[in-house]
């Protein structure tokens, strides 16, 4: 069975195009921009549809994306024709992360249980900053059942300081104390 490509070496290619051009900004936009058009369900079936021919489906794309750089427009054509269009959002997540090292920032996600003030988000960008050295980008979600505290994601880091774990592992620990003494 074929190996099926990944995103990353479509990514990794294309951001390569858009420094020696100087545009690697302009290029993540356009690839967000791109992924996010294509997200349409109808679409995205005309575009997996074998029985429209690979021209056609490739116009159909160039007549949607006209305003982009024609190097992004070029790899979603290359995409649709190979039938790998599924890829693109990878491709697009892929590349902000290679624009973050290339830049020096780290996406950091944070969940906590109520919303965020603006002071909250800058001393956690601070925070999170000097522990790893690099810019923050900070993303910011809420979710009640964590209870309290703070969930911080940094690339495939995770430090749960939420209540709901801290509970959880009080009751992990009192349950093997109590085990332990009744053995």
């Amino acid at each position: 069975m074929a190996k099926r490509p990944s995103g990353k070496r479509y990514s990794q290619a294309l951001f390569e195009l858009a420094v020696d051009q100087g545009q690697p900004d302009q290029w993540a936009e356009s690839l967000k921009f791109a992924a996010q058009t294509l997200d349409n369900a109808e679409f995205r079936a005309l575009l997996k549809d074998a029985k429209v021919p690979s021209a056609e489906r490739v116009k159909a794309v160039t007549a949607v994306l006209g305003d982009l750089p024609p190097m992004v427009q070029n790899l979603v054509s290359l995409l649709v024709a190979r039938g790998l269009i599924d890829l693109l959002p990878q491709v697009a997540a892929a590349y902000e992360q290679l624009l973050d090292q290339y830049r020096g920032r780290q996406q950091v996600e944070i969940t906590s249980a109520v919303a965020l003030t603006q002071g909250d988000r800058q001393h956690i960008t601070r925070f999170v900053g000097d522990l790893i050295g690099r810019d923050v980008v900070l993303t910011t979600s809420v979710d009640e059942n964590i209870l309290g505290g703070l969930i911080i994601q940094i690339g495939d880091r995770l430090l749960d300081g939420s209540t709901r774990a801290r509970l959880e592992g009080l009751r992990k620990q009192l349950r093997s104390d109590v085990l332990a003494s009744a053995g």
